[in-house]
C-alpha cells in the first residue's frame, strides 16, 4: 500500500466529488498529494491550493517542481450551461489546461492524466464508441474537452510528457452529494418519497461507471504512464427506466416517475467500448447493482446527518 511513498502528485478539482477519492487513494498508497480547488479539501492531510486556475499565479502554487504527476479534473462540465457560457467553458477547460501543461513541462512533470468525456465525439446513434472516431464535439463543452485532449496530444508528441485523457462515462457513487445528475436524483427521491423527473421516454441509454473504478483508471494511468485517449466506461449501458428500476430494489422506495420533455440536443444513446483500457490493465469492477448499493447507503447517510444536525 505503499507504492506511491515519496511521490508527490497534483489533483486538480480535488476537493470534487471524483478528485476527492483519488486523493484519498493516493494517501492510502503513500503519495504526497496537493489539491488545487475553488475551495480547500476537507482532508487535513493535503496540501491546498485553493483558486482559480485560470490564474496564472495559482499554476505556479499548484504545479511543483519534483511532482510525480498532474492529475487534472478541474473543469466546468455543465453541456447545457455552455451553450449560454461558451467563453466561460473555453477559458476554463483549455486555456487552464494549457497553462498547467506548460507549467507541468517548464518544471519537467512527466505525467499529465485528465479528465475527458465522449463528448468530444458527438452523436453517433447506437455506433459503439471507441477511441477511433473522428472529433466531432456538438456544443462548447464537449468542443473544449476536444481542444484540451489536442493540446495534450502536442505535448506528448513535442516533451515526451505522457499524456493521458482519459474520456469518463457517467460516473456515480458515495461523495455525489451535491450532483444533479440521474442517479443523485433517484436517490434523493427515494429519501423523500417524492416523483422523479424522467425526460422524454426515459429510453435513453448511458453507460455507468462507479467512482472507485474510475480511480483506479486515474491511478494506473498514471503509474503506467499511458498517453492517448482512453475511454473508461463499464462497457454496458441501461436506460433510464432500467436505471430507475434497479433504484426501486436498491432502495425499496416506490419511485414513482413522471415524465417531462426531453432535454433538447440530449444524446438518445450513449455506448462505448472500453477495450482499449482493458487492454492496458484496467476493468470495470463493480456492478451497477453494487454501485447503486453505495451510493444508496452514502445518500442515507448524509440524510441523517444532515437530520441529526437540523435538530441540534
Amino acid at each position: 500500500m505503499s507504492d506511491l511513498a515519496g511521490k508527490h502528485v497534483l489533483v486538480t478539482g480535488g476537493a470534487g466529488f471524483i478528485g476527492s477519492a483519488i486523493a484519498s487513494r493516493l494517501l492510502e498508497r503513500g503519495a504526497e498529494v496537493t489539491v488545487a480547488d475553488l475551495k480547500p479539501s476537507e482532508d487535513p492531510r493535503v496540501e491546498s491550493v485553493v483558486g482559480d486556475l485560470r490564474e496564472a499565479a495559482n499554476v505556479t502554487a499548484a504545479v511543483q517542481p519534483g511532482m510525480h504527476a498532474v492529475l487534472h479534473l478541474a473543469a466546468l462540465t455543465s453541456v447545457l450551461k455552455s451553450v449560454d457560457a461558451p467563453t466561460d467553458f473555453h477559458t476554463t477547460n483549455v486555456d487552464a489546461t494549457a497553462a498547467l501543461l506548460e507549467r507541468a513541462r517548464s518544471v519537467g512533470v512527466p505525467s499529465f492524466v485528465a479528465a475527458s468525456t465522449n463528448a468530444v465525439v458527438g452523436d453517433v446513434g447506437r455506433e459503439r464508441i471507441t477511441e477511433d472516431l473522428p472529433l466531432r464535439p456538438l456544443t462548447p463543452y464537449g468542443a473544449t474537452k476536444a481542444a484540451a485532449e489536442m493540446l495534450m496530444s502536442a505535448y506528448s508528441a513535442c516533451y515526451d510528457m505522457a499524456c493521458c485523457p482519459l474520456r469518463l462515462s457517467n460516473v456515480y457513487g458515495p461523495g455525489m452529494g451535491l450532483k444533479d445528475s440521474m442517479v443523485p436524483r433517484l436517490m434523493r427521491a427515494a429519501l423523500t418519497d417524492t416523483t422523479v423527473q424522467i425526460y422524454g421516454d426515459g429510453q435513453q441509454v448511458r453507460d455507468f461507471v462507479h467512482v472507485s473504478d474510475v480511480t483506479d483508471a486515474f491511478l494506473l494511468a498514471m503509474s503506467a504512464g499511458w498517453s492517448g485517449p482512453t475511454i473508461i466506461g463499464a462497457g454496458e449501458s441501461f436506460s433510464v427506466l432500467e436505471l430507475l428500476e434497479f433504484a426501486r430494489r436498491v432502495t425499496g422506495s416506490e419511485l414513482p416517475a413522471h415524465h417531462v420533455a426531453a432535454k433538447p440536443g440530449e444524446m438518445p444513446a450513449v455506448l462505448v467500448d472500453p477495450a482499449r483500457a482493458q487492454s492496458l490493465g484496467w476493468k470495470a469492477e463493480v456492478s451497477i447493482r453494487d454501485g447503486l448499493e453505495t451510493a444508496w447507503t452514502f445518500f442515507r447517510d448524509l440524510h441523517a446527518a444532515d437530520a441529526t444536525g437540523a435538530g441540534g
